[in-house]
């Protein structure tokens, strides 16, 4: 069973019928002993880094996330709950993240050259890095999938597992041991994204 942590912020019905569409039991939920009890967790999160933080440590998810990390089950961030994986952000202030993953949140608009739209909306291509991580074992390197973010992954280079171009190349996913995250939304990424979530299912780490 995957377990879709539910703390008030997150496409969470989506991605449940994404689960539902590749054969896998999804439950939303913000209870620790069913997070406890699941195969694999998943971070959701859409707005502001901020007050998803707050929501989280609100709620006592976070220790629940980092407790389920440290014993080795397979959790994956989406969005925002990837960049809440890493140590902390730098969106409208300073803000503590998980520390799960190295590294930190930081402006797009610091990177990627003025005429550019911000947000990044909108389909772009992945570029692998270093050895094939487990989640992309069914895609391959120059398959699309849908991002939307004002704000990535920076100083974390040696967790990043693919990149996307939007005028620099931006942190698409990263991956630390049993840990995954991903800045596009895999649920609305088409196959490409559908694959992903049943790789994630499948790793053994």
């Amino acid at each position: 069973m995957v377990a879709i942590v539910d703390y008030g912020v997150g496409n969470l019905f989506s991605l449940k019928s994404s689960f539902a569409a590749i054969g896998y039991d999804a439950v939303v939920t913000g209870d620790e002993k069913i997070l406890s009890s699941a195969d694999r967790i998943i971070l959701p999160g859409v707005g502001a880094f901020g007050d998803a933080a707050e929501k989280l440590r609100n709620t006592g998810l976070d220790a629940v996330v980092k407790k389920q990390a440290a014993s080795g089950k397979p959790i994956m961030g989406i969005c925002l709950g990837m960049q809440l994986l890493l140590e902390k952000s730098y969106e409208y202030g300073e803000h503590e993240g998980l520390g799960l993953i190295k590294g930190e949140i930081r402006p797009i608009s610091d990177v990627i050259p003025k005429d550019l739209k911000i947000p990044h909306i909108g389909w772009n291509a992945l570029k692998l890095k270093g050895e094939k991580s487990p989640i992309f074992k069914y895609i391959n390197d120059g398959d699309f999938v849908y991002f939307v973010h004002s704000f990535y992954g920076a100083n974390c280079e040696e967790c990043v597992i693919a990149t996307a171009e939007y005028g620099a190349q931006l942190t698409a996913a990263v991956a630390k041991d049993n840990v995954f995250g991903c800045q596009f939304h895999p649920e609305k990424s088409g196959r490409a994204g559908l694959s992903i979530l049943r790789a994630f299912c499948e790793a053994e780490v």
